[in-house]
């Protein structure tokens, strides 16, 4: 027997027949079609401010660049002709030519250049060797060392840490004369391990960095390990490295940029083409400068390839650097 359909209230919907779906009631809240463009965020005032500042602040950063490269595209003469040009005076490739070592004498001193041959590619690779000397240190001993402040378990611990971490408090100035002392009875004095030692081993923001990421990695991996019969060690080679290859990868990145733009403390160990590095030698290029002034146009054009490939760099890893520095915690 079918049980007898209820009368239909006011207001509600009718009853449908056996087997259909029910319709689906208005939302009283749905006034009707969206509007074309409803979801798009208005034109305010303040966020027209908001865009002139931020545009303001990308043109002030980006125009020492701009000027830079426009210095570099220039000879000599036509910058003291043409000082405020905007576009670069008698436009010219030479002082790329001239810090490569592919300008003759005779064109480089018409361009205003002192017509000494700039060492550029030993400069560079004593440049590759030293940051890379210094970041693969780093990474290496950096991630023991926030492994054991991390994850292992031992006697003041934490108080270890806090007087570790004091060292980020300490200026680099202050550090400069005790490196050197050590490094010249080391007797590593002009030779690219000197330059590279005193960075090479860790650094507390390093320390710091991987010990952030190290305490989220979940204690059960680590066990799991462990009951598998693996060492400690081997849960640091095998099982923590693989997993932190992104901050890893952030912290070379930051370490590499670091050590390449590295000034004063390769300027106080080294002394010949032997062991200088680039930033050092564009000091020794700024010296060349001829008689009748500096060689402004050379010394631009060797600044913007000294900083090329670390702005390369950069704008190849940035997202992956802002990333991880978020997920750790580093703000």
């Amino acid at each position: 027997m079918n049980p007898t359909p209820a009368p239909a209230q006011p207001g509600s919907a009718a009853p449908s027949p056996a087997g259909a779906a029910a319709p689906v009631a208005a939302d009283p809240r749905d006034t009707g079609p969206a509007r074309p463009g409803a979801s798009r965020r208005r034109i305010t005032p303040g966020r027209i401010l908001a865009w002139a500042f931020l545009l303001a602040v990308v043109l002030v950063t980006l125009f020492p660049f701009y000027w830079m490269l426009r210095t570099a595209l220039s000879t000599n003469p036509g910058l003291q002709a043409e000082p405020t040009s905007w576009l670069p005076p008698e436009f010219t490739w030479g002082a790329f030519e001239r810090v490569l070592g592919m300008q003759s004498t005779e064109d480089a001193l018409a361009e205003g250049g002192s017509g000494t041959a700039l060492n550029f590619w030993r400069y560079l690779l004593n440049s590759v060797v030293v940051a890379t000397l210094i970041t693969a240190g780093q990474l290496l001993f950096s991630a023991m060392a926030a492994y054991a402040f991390s994850r292992l378990t031992w006697p003041g611990r934490d108080k270890v840490f806090a007087l570790f971490l004091a060292g980020l408090m300490v200026p680099t100035i202050f550090t400069l004369l005790p490196n050197f002392v050590l490094i010249k009875e080391l007797g590593l004095v002009d030779t690219m391990l000197g330059i590279a030692l005193p960075t090479m081993f860790m650094t507390p923001f390093a320390v710091f960095f991987l010990r952030q990421f190290f305490m989220n990695v979940p204690a059960e991996i680590e066990e799991a390990a462990l009951l598998d019969g693996v060492s400690k060690v081997g849960v640091f080679f095998r099982v923590i490295l693989p997993m932190s290859a992104a901050p890893m990868a952030t912290l070379g990145i930051l370490t590499y940029m670091t050590a390449w733009n590295d000034y004063f403390w390769p300027l106080m160990v080294s002394y010949t083409d032997a062991s200088r590095v680039l930033t050092v030698a564009l000091g020794v290029f700024r010296a060349q400068s001829p008689q009748t002034g500096t060689d402004w146009a050379g010394l631009m054009a060797a600044t913007l390839i000294a900083a090329l490939p670390m702005m390369l760099l950069f704008a190849v890893f940035a997202k992956r650097v802002v990333n991880s520095i978020g997920f750790s915690g580093i703000k």
